[in-house]
């Protein structure tokens, strides 16, 4: 009798072992479908190839594809290329081949002939070069660019552009700075830009459909001249969330994330800033969108005009993409940060 009251008792714990896992499970569950409902009323200006990916701790939570544009498929990311470029620069740093306040002239002596060789590679990154810049509209992201190689544009860089502010005391959204870090990456490495970020960073993030080639051979853009699949950039922003780590395998050291989540200069004057991205505040390659009561970094994206846009959310652990297939003909703020409320307060 005291083993059949033990083995009903035992087959009564499992049970409720297996329903609290269920319930557990069920809560682990996300109604993410007001995500469609505000793709639909957005499908006008989107377009009809688009996606939309969202991961919650390494786990895909949503996913919106079309037929002819799947997860794999790359597309042109615009100004989202700027964060690739940044975590490039900072593998360097972390081979101590490079470091942040190093003066690009050290690496491209013209800057030096021409008044401008304090400018650093954190001014770089952070985008406070101090030089003249062109406003980044959809049009400037878009076009193709007239160098043929990276070295010929610092030379227009160093001979054409004014010097407007002294580096580090005003922001400007632009191609400026992140392409001088490419120019000087290439120095370092006498390898093309577009080659040095697929052994260095694409491949380690098994970013297979990623490239920054000019299809027409002319220089590639650091800024603006990548080409992935929301796939790929996934697994980049996966990276960044886990400080580095990648499938095991540290590609970026857990400081250097920190510094590309980092506010280089909080004291720097805006003298320009797109309206995409007004009252965000560009950290290095990305924009931090919230903070904590603290000041640190909480949301991170690095949306482009083109219509791309991943982001971090480091408060509720989640990642995401949303990818068009083709450039937008116009842009929509009020869009994303739809997409963003509704996966806050279904996550949260």
């Amino acid at each position: 009798m005291t083993y059949c009251f033990r083995f009903k008792c035992l087959n009564c714990s499992l049970l409720l072992a297996f329903l609290l896992f269920f319930q557990m499970n069920l809560k682990a569950q996300v109604d993410l479908s007001g995500l469609d409902k505000i793709l639909m009323q957005n499908d006008k200006f989107l377009g009809k190839n688009k996606l939309l990916v969202v991961q919650k701790d390494g786990k895909t939570i949503f996913l919106k594809e079309t037929e002819d544009f799947k997860l794999k498929m790359p597309a042109p990311v615009g100004a989202s290329s700027k964060w690739l470029t940044a975590a490039l620069v900072m593998i360097f740093v972390d081979e101590g081949k490079l470091s942040l306040d190093d003066q690009v002239s050290k690496y491209i002596p013209i800057f030096s002939k021409y008044m401008k060789g304090y400018i650093t590679l954190r001014h770089c990154l952070s985008q406070t070069v101090g030089l003249d810049t062109d406003a980044a509209g959809l049009v400037k992201f878009t076009q193709k660019t007239r160098y043929n190689t990276l070295e010929e544009e610092m030379e227009y860089f160093a001979t054409k552009k004014l010097i407007v502010d002294n580096p580090g005391e005003a922001f400007a959204d632009a191609s400026v700075g992140l392409n001088i870090a490419g120019r000087v990456l290439e120095v370092i490495t006498k390898k093309t830009f577009d080659r040095v970020a697929q052994e260095k960073l694409f491949r380690p993030l098994m970013m297979k459909t990623s490239s920054f080639y000019d299809e027409e051979g002319k220089a590639p853009n650091p800024s603006g001249g990548a080409s992935c699949s929301a796939f790929d950039y996934m697994n980049f922003l996966t990276m960044i969330a886990n400080k580095g780590m990648f499938n095991g395998k540290k590609v970026l050291s857990a400081a250097s994330v920190g510094e590309l989540l980092k506010n280089q200069f909080p004291d720097a004057r805006i003298r320009y800033n797109p309206e995409l991205t007004k009252g965000f505040t560009f950290a290095m390659g990305a924009w931090m969108e919230t903070t904590s009561t603290d000041g640190k970094g909480l949301r991170y994206s690095c949306g482009s005009p083109t219509g791309a846009w991943p982001w971090i959310d480091l408060n509720n652990r989640t990642i995401g993409m949303f990818l068009p297939e083709k450039p937008l003909a116009v842009t929509n703020r009020a869009f994303y940060e739809q997409l963003i409320s509704e996966v806050e307060a279904v996550i949260n």
